[in-house]
């Protein structure tokens, strides 16, 4: 699923330059292009080699748009062709080469945590690692520890740096597809002025695509997760932030400047706690998991997020209380953005997703407590499958990829980068 906006790579643009910098529209001969290779590319993971027919028919694309793309794909390296019959006619086989010797890399940078994923180009995952990081640690020390990894896993499949088209980073927070800057206000404040494209591409020397971690995650969950037929999914990840990302008519929603789904800066609560984004009251100050912990930190032993899950899973009533509060708040938001949107899916994620109806079930009564019974009966409300790896498998996909298995970390960064960082590479070159 290529996006038409596109998350955003390359070095940042003057303001005189800008316009030019942004991505295709989604109406542009190229943007379809990417689109309808994209079909192809997720109809052979589907089914495995098919004719050129076989494919007209399961995309809907007609037989000219598919012969061109094929020949295209070929060119490039990314299918085979071998001659076979198909009906008593002569017809040609298409293959998805799962390496053709190239890879994409996926990087999910997390408030305490690094994921580093390596992906093929038919979406199966050749390698990742998930790393520890303290506290409010600089980027600058995770850009050199991704580094460090990715290298890593780059020798333990024997592969070169010469192969990698090109890496998929998440960050938690909206990026500004202007100049490519986090926005302030939505990311903690070590990420603040933080030029994260033109860091990462000095240190790694191939093309980066940036994107937000929970605009990753719905793509992710389009890939890897149980959701690949939706056409209309929110993603809503909460973690120490809130976030959402959408999947509107098929395709990841960017809006015009980069900032959509910050429903975590929805007041819910007049005058309540005050957030990073200058507000006071906004659901990500009142039910993410920091301002659980921050609850229970003074009544509790509870002070991380893995304490915060055992106390849950454990029957702790006070953990169980806080889970209870913030799911009513979230629920109600994200009624708010469903009564607009009409999604078919909401799906959670982040490391709350383990426990699973504990704190669907007031999320969802809460939801349904502030939509019409319309929208109510229409929408699932479901935990991600891919617990803390999506994000960064949503980023190879820009880059370009889907996996044998899949688990939520890593899962949003590599599905992203993949397609669209292959794209850059070979157009750079051509």
């Amino acid at each position: 699923m290529s996006n038409p906006q596109g998350p955003m790579t390359g070095r940042r643009q003057s303001p005189e330059t800008r316009p030019q910098a942004r991505a295709q529209s989604p109406g542009s001969q190229t943007s379809l292009r990417k689109r309808n290779q994209q079909r192809v590319v997720e109809a052979l993971v589907k089914v495995g080699a098919s004719t050129q027919a076989d494919l007209a028919r399961r995309t809907g694309l007609s037989t000219a748009t598919i012969s061109n793309i094929v020949s295209y794909m070929a060119k490039n390296g990314l299918v085979s062709l071998t001659p076979t019959t198909s009906s008593g006619r002569r017809a040609v086989s298409v293959r998805l080469l799962t390496s053709n010797g190239t890879v994409a890399a996926g990087i999910g940078f997390g408030r305490r945590h690094l994921r580093v994923v390596l992906v093929y180009p038919d979406y199966t995952i050749a390698a990742e690692e998930n790393v520890v990081l303290p506290q409010k640690y600089d980027p600058r020390a995770g850009f050199d520890l991704a580094k460090q990894v990715l290298t890593r896993l780059l020798e333990e499949t024997g592969t070169s740096w010469e192969a990698l088209s090109g890496v998929g980073v998440g960050i938690p927070g909206s990026i500004d597809r202007r100049d490519l800057m986090p926005v302030i206000g939505t990311v903690w404040a070590e990420w603040a002025f933080v030029d994260v494209v033109v860091e990462l591409e000095d240190r790694l020397g191939v093309p980066v695509v940036l994107d937000n971690d929970a605009n990753l995650g719905s793509v992710a969950e389009t890939i890897w997760g149980l959701h690949g037929g939706a056409t209309n999914l929110v993603y809503l990840k909460v973690g120490s932030g809130i976030g959402a990302g959408l999947i509107l008519n098929g395709q990841p929603f960017n809006g015009a400047t980069g900032v959509t789904g910050e429903v975590g800066h929805v007041q819910v609560v007049p005058d309540g706690q005050a957030c990073r984004c200058g507000n006071r009251g906004c659901l990500e100050a009142e039910a993410s998991i920091q301002a659980m912990l921050d609850r229970l930190g003074t009544v509790t032993p509870i002070q991380s997020t893995e304490d915060l899950v055992r106390a849950v899973q454990g029957g702790d009533v006070a953990a169980l209380r806080v889970i209870e509060d913030a799911a009513r708040l979230i629920g109600r938001v994200v009624g708010d953005l469903a009564s607009i949107l009409s999604p078919e899916v909401i799906v959670l994620g982040g490391p709350l997703a383990v426990l699973g109806d504990t704190i669907l079930e007031p999320i969802s009564r809460s939801f349904a407590r502030h939509v019409l019974p319309l929208v109510r009966d229409a929408t699932d409300i479901v935990a991600s499958t891919l617990d803390d790896r999506g994000e960064a498998l949503g980023r190879p996909r820009s880059s370009s990829i889907r996996p044998q298995s899949a688990s939520s970390s890593g899962s949003e960064a590599s599905g992203v980068m993949n397609d669209r960082v292959c794209e850059r590479s070979r157009d750079r070159d051509s």
